[in-house]
């Protein structure tokens, strides 16, 4: 069993394009500096619970997470970053980098974002993205294939919108699995 608090986890070391204008717990003031817009972000966790009834059908909830939390090897993790333009402009180019935390895997296709924002992955440590990383694979007989990287190879995911209107709230989801 592991115990891990949320600030421990890693996604919680959000790295925007743009700088940080003050701190709050589980949230931030990020601001464009050519229009002086305001986005507050906001970056929550959530644990997938599966239940059975008696009848043995299956459910799953997601729980909140909060402070110090207990996760084991195969619990997912679902986070949702948010925000929150707070201006009367809109914000252009937005750009979030999330580091998948160590300790935990990428859930494949378990990103979203709304807005028409674009999401690419990065598996050599942020410093490139792509849609689709692949890696370089050696077979028995020497050859060397392109394939898609495994879950495994991702460590960081880029959200990038291309506009936030004035007053309203860019989503953001994806999930990772404890190893």
């Amino acid at each position: 069993m592991k115990r891990v608090s949320l600030a421990v986890l890693g996604a919680f070391a959000l790295i925007a394009t743009v700088p940080f204008v003050g701190q709050i717990p589980g949230s931030a003031i990020a601001q464009n500096i050519k229009t002086q817009a305001q986005i507050q972000l906001r970056l929550e966790a959530e644990k997938q619970v599966v239940a059975q009834d008696p009848q043995g059908k299956q459910s799953q909830k997601w729980e909140p997470l909060k402070g110090q939390v207990l996760v084991r090897p195969g619990d997912v993790l679902r986070y949702t970053l948010s925000g929150e333009n707070k201006s009367d402009r809109p914000v252009k180019n937005l750009t979030f980098n999330q580091p998948i935390p160590k300790g935990m895997v990428y859930v494949l296709k378990s990103a979203n974002v709304t807005n028409n924002g674009k999401i690419t992955y990065s598996i050599d440590g942020g410093r490139s993205f792509g849609e689709n990383p692949t890696v370089k694979v050696t077979l028995a007989d020497g050859k060397v294939e392109t394939k898609p990287a495994p879950a495994i190879a991702y460590t960081h995911i880029r959200l990038q919108v291309p506009s936030v209107s004035a007053k309203t709230t860019v989503k953001a989801t994806y999930q990772t699995q404890v190893r």
